[in-house]
């Protein structure tokens, strides 16, 4: 394996103006296009990318007869450079926001479950700032906890009970999650008063991940049942990827917070199926990472539930 150059190393010589070359030359595929982009002569375009890959001790991009292409390291560093670029726009938006006395930008991570609680927060947080730009994060909890760990979010409305280093991070409960089944409004048990679950023992079900608190919880209500866990599964962490099979397919089931499932049933979406479930899941948490310095718009989003009730209702 080749050695990469140490971090101190890599910050010390390379350039921002050397990251807006390779996403041009990503852009173009040339390094005449490239190099009127970001203001070089083309000697100079190739002499500034010569620089970067002794930097970073690799080959980014091998000459074919379409162009530039980049190399599988050279996607890599690519991806990394639109990240850099677009973080330095956001800085300068929130160096606006804040010199105007108003506006900002706030980046957010929830699970599938907790978005209409995030939603209603933000809602009335975008009331008293109405100029705030926000960026929302949908995905599973262990995929927020990194992005938090990398500085891409402010916070997270997830679990850290799925990280191995919780004490990474501050977090306080602010609802109690309550699940339902879910199913097409076709669904043959939909005008069922009352169902248990041997009745969808041999349901096809949509179901988030192995190890994912939802999941968990399913199987343990299967166990406590006596029966089997379903063998033939969906698994999704996407609510669309869930709706859109479950529309498809009137016998298919699913498993979603109670938030959701309303939501979904209120717009004819889906139907709740009468089953009660007997365990309950941990409750949403809304987390920053531990010592990190907060925002005034962070703080605001933060005060939204400094109300929340003992009994998370």
């Amino acid at each position: 394996m080749q050695d990469i150059p140490s971090l101190s190393s890599i910050t010390s010589r390379l350039h921002l103006k050397q990251l807006r070359l390779l996403t041009a030359l990503a852009d173009h595929g040339s390094l005449l296009k490239a190099a009127e982009q970001v203001a070089l002569t083309q000697p100079g375009a190739s002499k500034a990318l010569q620089e970067i890959e002794t930097t970073l001790g690799a080959q980014l991009f091998v000459r074919t007869n379409r162009g530039l292409e980049a190399t599988d390291l050279g996607h890599c560093v690519i991806r990394y450079a639109r990240l850099i670029q677009t973080d330095l726009a956001h800085l300068r938006e929130d160096m606006i926001g804040i010199l105007q006395g108003h506006g900002g930008r706030l980046a957010l991570g929830v699970i599938m479950g907790a978005v209409p609680l995030l939603t209603d927060a933000l809602t009335r947080l975008l009331e008293k700032r109405p100029a705030l730009s926000v960026e929302i994060v949908e995905d599973t909890s262990a995929r927020l906890l990194r992005m938090l760990d990398q500085g891409r979010l402010d916070m997270a409305i997830c679990r850290t009970s799925i990280s191995q280093q919780p004490h990474l991070y501050d977090s306080v409960n602010i609802h109690n999650e309550k699940l339902a089944v879910v199913a097409n409004i076709h669904h043959p048990l939909a005008q069922r008063q009352t169902l248990q679950l041997a009745d969808l023992a041999d349901s096809r079900w949509v179901v988030y991940s192995a190890n994912m608190p939802m999941r968990l919880l399913l199987e343990r209500e299967f166990h406590e049942a006596n029966l089997r866990f379903p063998l033939h599964l969906l698994e999704t962490t996407s609510a669309f990827t869930t709706l859109s099979l479950l529309q498809r397919n009137p016998s298919f089931v699913a498993l979603m917070s109670v938030d959701v499932a309303q939501f979904c049933t209120r717009f004819g979406m889906t139907t709740i199926l009468p089953l009660a479930l007997q365990s309950r899941s941990e409750p949403y948490q809304l987390v920053t990472r531990h010592g990190s310095m907060r925002s005034s718009v962070a703080q605001l989003f933060i005060d939204e539930f400094a109300e929340v009730p003992p009994e998370l209702a």
